[in-house]
């Protein structure tokens, strides 16, 4: 199969792929309070945003079965529909950071720290919720160029190498919705009100 719609799209999406992790990293410590810009708080985006990771990760799941039941049209359609997803919540994640503080977990009075009593309370609970919340992250940064490429391979109908790429995207893919809902539910004490 010819794959020149790959090779025309690899520097953009390379650049994509790097772009939005500094992107987001940058607007995640901008909040627009201390640009003279005064907007409520978005509190009310994180449910939002979590349960988008869970519809994502149902997509992802429809998506795998209509293709393994022959139905390439549901799939196309079902995968454009998580990405759609993804865009959606990177959207509303960032929204939210921009307007609002960040909730340190274990924060149960909601003053802005975790002091020894709290972190008592939350005990190894802590390090779990780190260490997802880690994976988390990194695997969703990983998983931009992977996600596209396999895109882009579904699209220049090389099929063989879209479903070997698509093999190792789709449990991380899926490992990112899920744990951003787990994310959501484990950190969500916390937020104040």
């Amino acid at each position: 199969m010819d794959n020149t719609i790959e090779k025309k799209f690899r520097t953009p999406i390379i650049i994509v792929s790097i772009l939005i992790p500094i992107v987001v990293a940058i607007l995640f410590s901008v909040k627009l309070k201390d640009f003279g810009i005064n907007v409520e708080p978005l509190s009310f985006l994180p449910p939002i945003y979590a349960s988008i990771n869970g519809i994502t990760a149902i997509l992802l799941i429809l998506a795998v079965r209509a293709i393994k039941n022959g139905n390439r049209s549901l799939h196309e359609k079902l995968m454009t529909s998580a990405i759609a997803c993804s865009v959606i919540f990177l959207v509303m994640y960032v929204a939210y950071h921009m307007t609002s503080e960040s909730t340190k977990f274990g924060d149960i009075n909601h003053n802005g720290l975790v002091d020894a009593n709290e972190l008592a309370a939350v005990g190894f609970t802590r390090l779990i919720y780190f260490f997802i919340l880690l994976t988390h992250i990194a695997l969703s940064v990983i998983i931009i160029p992977l996600v596209l490429f396999t895109y882009v391979r579904a699209l220049s109908k090389q099929f063989d190498r879209h479903k070997k790429l698509a093999r190792i995207t789709f449990p991380l893919w899926l490992y990112v919705a899920v744990t951003g809902v787990i994310v959501y539910l484990m950190i969500s004490p916390y937020y104040a009100n």
